[in-house]
């Protein structure tokens, strides 16, 4: 009986250690509602990593200094950057530009998918035009992919 509870709280213990070992990584398409289709619109994906902790400051009432942190080195050079279509143009909404965006999107989706991310959580927001003298607007989505780390 002594065994049979020590092997149960092994293979507990590597279940839970197997669980902990998750990545994550975020996708981000900016979709512009800029009329006459002047924006831009992308798919935009990190190639390096960045540690948050490395420009956090933790102030209170008796330290309440600014961050410092240089945000030069927050920036990162090395993504990749997918081109998508704006939702306007000259004529005004194309929903062709719509469905050929869903169809890259997708593309991505199920390519991340095929390289063993699975599509954790899906967030989105609109800034819009906010009247005749604006001419500003995005539609942001930020797809949030997770997977077991490699055992590298």
């Amino acid at each position: 009986m002594k065994k049979l509870v020590l092997l149960l709280a092994l293979v507990l213990m590597l279940c839970i250690d197997v669980a902990a070992q998750v990545e994550y990584k975020v996708i981000t398409s900016v979709e512009s509602i800029v009329s006459s289709g002047l924006g831009r619109s992308r798919i935009v994906s990190a190639s390096e990593d960045r540690n948050y902790k490395d420009f956090t400051s933790s102030r209170s009432d008796e330290d309440d200094e600014r961050n410092k942190s240089d945000r030069g080195e927050i920036r990162v050079k090395n993504f990749e950057e997918t081109k998508l279509l704006n939702f306007f143009n000259l004529g005004g909404i194309r929903f062709q530009n719509i469905a050929a965006n869903d169809a890259v999107v997708t593309s991505k989706i199920n390519t991340m998918v095929e390289e063993g991310w699975e599509l954790a959580f899906v967030t989105s927001a609109v800034e819009s035009d906010g009247g005749k003298d604006d001419g500003q607007g995005i539609f942001i989505t930020r797809y949030i992919f997770k997977r077991q780390k490699s055992q590298n």
